[in-house]
């Protein structure tokens, strides 16, 4: 496996940029999708807007499905929504471990990463009022090969995750969420 390095002087180039211009810090992410019958729900990226400027060059350029497994009514013909989440959630940390490592000097030879999502169905279908329709608790484990790294760095790049990862920010703390009806 080629493992690429972070680039740090871009990092820091980048860090600076926003410091000067705040608006360089600032994106808007879409993705648009389709039902497809069942539980399946087919997507694709949509354009990326970066300091309030929108770029339609990504739109369409990748996709993702959805579907639920067997086990829970679905035909299990690609990733759940559940597990689109741990996946997002997967490579927010690679993104931060990465950067962060580059930034503090730490050389990573690999990162692995094990998650696991806990729902419970009955909130879901309003069985139980008490118990949450999302997932209830997730999991981490981190795996790092670093041979020149220490403990105590190494424990300090997992805190830094903990602070700064975007997803599990969004996952962790209460985000406002606008729902609106258009007719076909």
């Amino acid at each position: 496996m080629t493992v690429i390095e972070v680039d740090a002087t871009a990092l820091r180039e980048t860090a600076d940029a926003i410091r000067q211009s705040p608006v360089q810090g600032r994106f808007t992410f879409r993705v648009d999708g389709d039902w497809r019958g069942g539980f399946r729900m087919d997507s694709a990226v949509g354009s990326l807007t970066h300091a309030d400027i929108t770029d339609d060059s990504r739109a369409g350029r990748f996709y993702m499905g959805s579907d639920e497994p067997k086990a829970v009514l679905g035909s299990d013909t690609t990733v759940s929504p559940t597990e689109w989440v741990l996946q997002a959630l997967a490579g927010c940390y690679t993104v931060t471990i990465a950067s962060n490592a580059a930034l503090q000097g730490i050389s990573l030879h690999g990162i692995h990463l094990e998650l696991a999502g806990d729902v419970d169905l009955s909130g879901f279908l309003a069985l139980d009022p008490a118990v949450r329709p999302g997932i209830g608790h997730i999991r981490v484990t981190v795996t790092l090969d670093a041979p020149d790294a220490t403990d105590a760095e190494l424990r300090e790049l997992i805190d830094t995750v903990q602070r700064r990862s975007v997803v599990r920010d969004t996952l962790v703390n209460p985000v406002d969420v606008t729902t609106s009806l258009r007719r076909a």
